[in-house]
């Protein structure tokens, strides 16, 4: 107890920002006023930090669109993704405890791990749960994570993995994965002896004083200052998945389940920056396994031409580049109409983060990309505005190029007399079931275990679709039907080319397991 009330006095407070130099300070004002007002943001927290302190922090907006109540720096917001990088902390605690080894095979913690190749089974480390490298195709299996809320357990999620066909060779290629991270969190519950959320309090929010950080099952309205999701409808920003009285432990927790502060995540920030300010919370040897290349990642042109970079890898829950020649440590997180975006330059002990609670993909995107040339190349002088219009024009060209929803015939609900054959229900080795039953004079399909997954069937020329009650039509999806008899397979794809990468429904294979109730 006196070591940790010591570690807690030496992080300094983050209300008590160190003032940045005038210009700057309204360099940063003005980006976030940019993006709030561009965008047409809910709401959205920003901190920066530069030379380990933080200089500025910055909050625009609401809650909830249309109540009134502000965002402050105490307010939570979902972090998605960039939970990952607490996993793999919490994995480097019990490796500097003793508890695991980074080369540890799985199935010593998880003996009924399974991939569908038994030799990457055999030969699957703890490290490659973190590193994306497990040759699954992109988002393999998410639909088994969200849409949410679903029926799916952490033990159907690992069980599931043995049937998911790999789309590359293991350890050959990077493809961005979350169902590995969710066995990290049971790698870690096994080794830690407790439940995953348990140890990351234990591990993480506890020694580095992240009060308001919550994980696993808890209560928004107990808790309070909860920023909730937007999505955009009709040109307003409309609240979709508002919490209720208790927050759930959902299986995807250790993928993306943390919800932070501001004030939190920059003393998550500040305690990687420096390890002074936490002594002996993660030792140089696990700091620098975090932060090592461990995966080659492809260069994007957007990397190439805003950040003139040379090299772009993944370490152990972050993406790893260099940014106007120097060192950047980042990552972003998306989920449920909420976006953020964490930076570190570690070489300058800078960095900033950024949260939304609602559509803000191009919005962090040009933030964080202002935000952090302020420090990496200051004279460029661009702000904003200049990044949103490169966005812009990217989007152009892809529309040029025919990355848009494809022209369809007229839509038609299909007739339950002409869909006799296919009614029934159908099988999925890893998503499990799904009903084609008629109800009123259509079909409609309804997932089991994904109740969000439900929609009238459609058809447009013919072709049978499914036009969902909630999910929006960026992820509708054909039915395709092939085989005959016992043979029979239905496959979905998607309409829309650039749907979320999370829809996998390229991985779906169903066969008709019996009749409509």
């Amino acid at each position: 107890m006196k070591r940790l009330l010591l570690c807690l006095a030496l992080l300094p407070g983050i209300a008590h920002a160190a003032a940045p130099p005038a210009d700057d300070a309204a360099f940063y004002d003005k980006a976030v006023q940019q993006a709030f007002e561009h965008y047409q943001l809910p709401g959205i927290a920003v901190g920066v930090i530069e030379d380990g302190k933080v200089v500025r922090t910055i909050t625009r907006g609401e809650r909830v669109a249309g109540e009134g109540v502000p965002i402050d720096a105490d307010t939570l917001f979902k972090i998605a993704s960039n939970t990952k990088a607490m996993t793999a902390a919490v994995l480097a605690r019990l490796v500097q405890a003793g508890r695991l080894r980074w080369d540890d095979p799985v199935t010593k913690y998880l003996p009924s791990f399974r991939m569908y190749d038994p030799w990457v089974t055999r030969n699957m480390q703890v490290r490659d749960l973190l590193i994306h490298n497990s040759g699954l195709g992109l988002g393999a299996g998410d639909l088994m994570l969200w849409p949410e809320p679903n029926h799916f357990t952490r033990q159907d999620i690992v069980a599931g993995l043995a049937h998911l066909k790999p789309a590359g060779s293991f350890r050959a290629d990077y493809a961005y994965d979350n169902l590995l991270y969710v066995v990290a969190g049971e790698v870690a519950a096994v080794a830690g002896g407790k439940p995953y959320a348990a140890l990351v309090r234990q591990e993480i929010f506890v020694p580095l004083g992240m009060d308001r950080c919550q994980v696993g099952e808890w209560s928004p309205t107990a808790v309070g200052n909860v920023a909730q999701p937007h999505y955009r409808q009709d040109g307003r920003n409309v609240v979709g998945g508002r919490d209720g009285e208790v927050a759930a432990d959902f299986p995807s927790m250790a993928a993306g389940g943390v919800r932070c502060s501001l004030d939190d995540m920059l003393r998550w920030m500040r305690a990687l920056l420096d390890p002074a300010q936490v002594p002996g919370w993660l030792d140089t040897a696990q700091r620098r396994a975090l932060w090592t290349a461990h995966m080659p990642m492809p260069i994007g042109q957007r990397l190439r031409d805003w950040d003139n970079t040379h090299f772009l890898a993944y370490g152990y829950g972050w993406r790893l580049s260099d940014m106007d020649g120097q060192w950047k440590v980042a990552h972003t997180g998306t989920l449920s109409g909420m976006y953020s975006s964490l930076a570190l330059l570690p070489d300058r002990r800078g960095g900033a983060v950024i949260l939304i609670n609602g559509e803000g993909e191009d919005a962090r995107t040009a933030l964080m990309q202002a935000l952090l040339e302020r420090q990496t190349a200051p004279a460029a002088g661009h702000d904003v505005l200049h990044y949103a219009g490169l966005l812009e024009r990217e989007k152009a060209q892809r529309r040029s190029d025919g990355h848009v929803r494809p022209a369809m015939a007229p839509a038609v609900a299909v007739a339950a007399r002409d869909f006799r054959a296919d009614a029934g229900v159908w099988a999925d080795p890893w998503f499990g079931q799904v009903t084609l039953c008629p109800a009123g004079k259509g079909i409609v399909f309804a997932a089991v275990k994904s109740p969000a997954m439900r929609g009238r069937v459609m058809s447009s020329g013919g072709r049978p679709w499914v036009q969902w009650q909630g999910l929006g039509e960026d992820a509708e999806a054909w039915l395709e039907f092939s085989g005959e008899g016992s043979q029979r397979v239905m496959r979905m794809r998607a309409i829309d080319p650039d749907i979320d990468f999370s829809y996998d429904y390229q991985d779906l294979e169903f066969r008709r397991v019996g009749d409509c109730p």
